[in-house]
């Protein structure tokens, strides 16, 4: 997945966020509205998550150094689960404190034509915002079903703001849904009801982007697909017999990890193998581009030596 189409989605979704949150707050100050208040934050939490986002990228681009000999493409997925705790410790707690402070001790809401002004604008920066996020995802997505795009995706920006422009769109419709209650039944319970669910909704998107980031930051290995892409690209190479045993780990988004125990022929020369390696390794980067880092250990294979009376 190119970085260029994740920062596209961010950016569109920061610049959409930064207006939201400024016209949220205007509306809060004149109708007092707790949904108001708390989409506000989510807002301001967004656009920080967003910056993130952006300066994970930033920052993964560095080089190489000794004491990161495998360089900082991971970066992405620290800043990625960073931007699920933001959403959960200030989006999600802060809405479902303020819904229930609103609840426990409710006050009507005032000029209301404000925050329906406001939600409705906000609904739609928030569908461009959504659509781009689609629109740049969709070559990445190919056949596959969305969730398992989300959780199959290995660059974590498309997902990430996926996920808040979707929990942002739903989000704004709790709040209208919670103010026009309280407008129509004159009993601002129903504002701090809004404000719970937009609370609830935080948190579930905040655990699933957490748990989906983990995965990718204490590592995970290439798709059964793109393994099955590296074992033919070496068994095809003249001087190798099979592929014993593989392993792959996502160094980055775009820099995967390969190491792979060989078996060779046990007539083959010193010279031999290691031309037998180095032509395997370019028919893997051929294969699989993002295999930018190949360790492949040469050896016999102990099945054809045994006896045949111990083979299975």
């Amino acid at each position: 997945m190119s970085a260029s189409g994740g920062s596209k989605a961010i950016i569109a979704a920061l610049s959409a966020n930064l207006a939201i949150a400024v016209a949220k707050f205007v509306a809060f100050i004149f109708t007092g509205s707790s949904s108001m208040l708390a989409e506000s934050v989510h807002s301001v939490a967004d656009s920080g998550n967003q910056a993130l986002l952006l300066l994970g990228g930033k920052r993964a681009e560095r080089a190489r150094t000794r004491t990161h000999p495998f360089g900082f493409g991971r970066e992405r997925y620290f800043y990625a689960f960073v931007v699920a705790l933001v959403l959960f410790s200030i989006g999600a707690l802060f809405s479902i404190y303020e819904g229930w402070h609103k609840i426990a001790d409710p006050h009507p809401v005032e000029s209301p034509i404000w925050a329906f002004g406001v939600l409705i604008f906000a609904i739609i920066a928030e569908g461009f915002s959504f659509r781009t996020a689609i629109k740049e995802s969709l070559p990445h997505k190919g056949d596959a079903s969305w969730v398992r795009f989300i959780r199959r995706a290995k660059a974590p920006e498309l997902p990430v703001v996926l996920l808040e422009d979707l929990g942002a769109l739903l989000g704004l419709i709790f709040a209208l849904f919670g103010v026009t209650m309280a407008v129509v039944t004159g009993d601002a319970v129903w504002d701090g009801i809004g404000t719970i669910m937009i609370g609830v909704l935080l948190a579930v998107i905040a655990f699933v982007l957490a748990m989906e980031t983990k995965s990718l930051l204490i590592g995970e290995s290439a798709a059964p697909e793109v393994e099955e892409q590296i074992c033919a690209a070496l068994e095809n190479a003249p001087e190798v017999t099979k592929v014993i045993h593989l392993r792959t780990l996502h160094l980055g988004p775009e820099e995967l990890l390969v190491a792979a125990k060989i078996a060779v022929d046990h007539d083959d020369t010193a010279t031999e193998i290691a031309r037998g390696i180095d032509e395997a390794e370019q028919r893997v980067r051929a294969a699989v581009p993002i295999a930018r880092v190949i360790y492949l250990e040469p050896d016999l294979d102990r099945a054809e030596q045994a006896p045949s009376s111990q083979v299975r």
